[in-house]
């Protein structure tokens, strides 16, 4: 593929073109709708729970299943997928979005529910796998994080929208609305990416079984895989229980859990972009940084929740710093991969994404435990060691980097 039909092999100069901030918007689009169904459970797990008869800590599956799907799925499907079209693939990835989504609002049962749920989160794991290393083609070398953080900042929106939104139509219509509307975004995010993503897309060498082995087996790649589990994992021990947690432990109304929300979605907003830029020239440096003060926040919060006012602060600083590291996360595992695995990027790209999920299973599921055992306000103490053992990562990482 000659330069002038390859947007990756365009110079600087001539990147950040308005096509390619659209191609960009196609993709923050896409990454609305699939936020929002990825987090919106959060917000309706008491209503799934007391609907279908079950324990709150059941229904936390939705969330922790999905999320194996999205660890599973991300990195065997990117592998299979590698020698189709880029922009075939993200549009197939949104049909099977859609079709995941309608059979959530369907479901009548919780097996049923659960199915759904894996069937989206294939769609999840490798749309933000390609996504990622489509966005930084896009862009200038010294603003990949920036490109990022752009994607990503659907992510960040449909928190501050997505997610509350879909909590009051699932309080006021019922959790199956909630699923309905969400595969109608997946319809506007088929037609954006149908009408705004180029054709001539950079499509990747088939990656071997070898380079796939090599990612698995590096350790600056395996360290930046740990850093991605523990660091953005940490914060779904609390996050997960959080709706229960405003209710029970703060004493908030229903009604004023969706305004919390939309607040710590506006906060993690804020974190995405303070993020991208604070990552562009030297993400593990400024991952070092991030995870200490998110693990004092998280420490903080345990304190202070039972105390409204120091409470609802300490949740929307858990928000700012949330969403924080996730631009340089991406860009450190893709920036190795480059480095070491050149063929096989988009695979490295896949496997981190398979770390960002694998990280919300485990404070999922540590989170559950934790709700079972010592408490709901002990979650989020419980998550900071777990970005504690991923800043230890970053310094060891940065040192590393530094003998290089």
């Amino acid at each position: 593929m000659n330069s002038s039909s390859n947007p990756a092999a365009l110079p600087a100069s001539k990147a950040g073109t308005p096509s390619s901030r659209w191609a960009l918007f196609a993709l923050a689009v896409s990454a609305f709708g699939i936020g929002t169904t990825e987090f919106v459970p959060v917000g309706l797990l008491s209503s799934i729970a007391d609907d279908m008869s079950i324990r709150i800590t059941l229904a936390g599956l939705l969330i922790s299943i999905y999320a194996v799907g999205v660890a599973a799925g991300a990195p065997v499907l990117t592998a299979l997928t590698n020698r189709m079209s880029r922009k075939s693939l993200l549009l197939s990835l949104m049909v099977l979005f859609i079709v995941g989504n309608t059979a959530a609002a369907l479901s009548q049962s919780f097996a049923l529910l659960l199915t759904a749920r894996v069937v989206t989160a294939f769609a999840h794991g490798v749309f933000f796998s390609i996504g990622s290393t489509i966005a930084v083609q896009l862009v200038p070398a010294e603003k990949k994080a920036s490109a990022i953080a752009l994607m990503f900042t659907g992510l960040t929106v449909a928190t501050v929208t997505g997610v509350p939104l879909g909590t009051y139509i699932g309080q006021g219509f019922g959790w199956r609305a909630t699923f309905a509307g969400v595969a109608g975004l997946g319809v506007i995010a088929l037609l954006a990416l149908s009408v705004l993503i180029p054709k001539n897309l950079k499509q990747p060498p088939p990656a071997k079984f070898q380079d796939m082995l090599r990612l698995l087996t590096h350790p600056s790649i395996l360290t930046g895989l740990g850093m991605t589990a523990l660091g953005y994992g940490g914060t779904f021990v609390a996050f997960t229980y959080l709706t229960p947690m405003l209710q029970d432990v703060v004493g908030l109304k229903p009604s004023a859990v969706g305004i919390v929300l939309l607040i710590y979605g506006l906060a993690v907003a804020a974190g995405n972009e303070i993020g991208g830029r604070w990552a562009n020239r030297n993400p593990v440096s400024a991952l070092r940084y991030m995870f200490i003060i998110q693990a004092a926040v998280l420490i903080l919060m345990s304190l202070v929740i039972p105390f409204r006012v120091a409470g609802l602060a300490a949740v929307i600083l858990m928000g700012l710093f949330a969403f924080m590291n996730v631009p340089g996360l991406q860009l450190y595992t893709v920036q190795m991969a480059e480095k070491y695995v050149p063929s096989a990027v988009d695979v490295a790209s896949a496997l981190n994404i398979a770390a960002f999920n694998v990280g919300i299973a485990l404070g999922a599921t540590i989170g559950g435990i934790a709700v079972d055992t010592i408490g709901i306000r002990h979650t989020p103490w419980i998550g900071s060691l777990m970005v504690l053992a991923a800043a230890a990562l970053a310094i060891h990482a940065t040192r590393q980097s530094a003998k290089r």
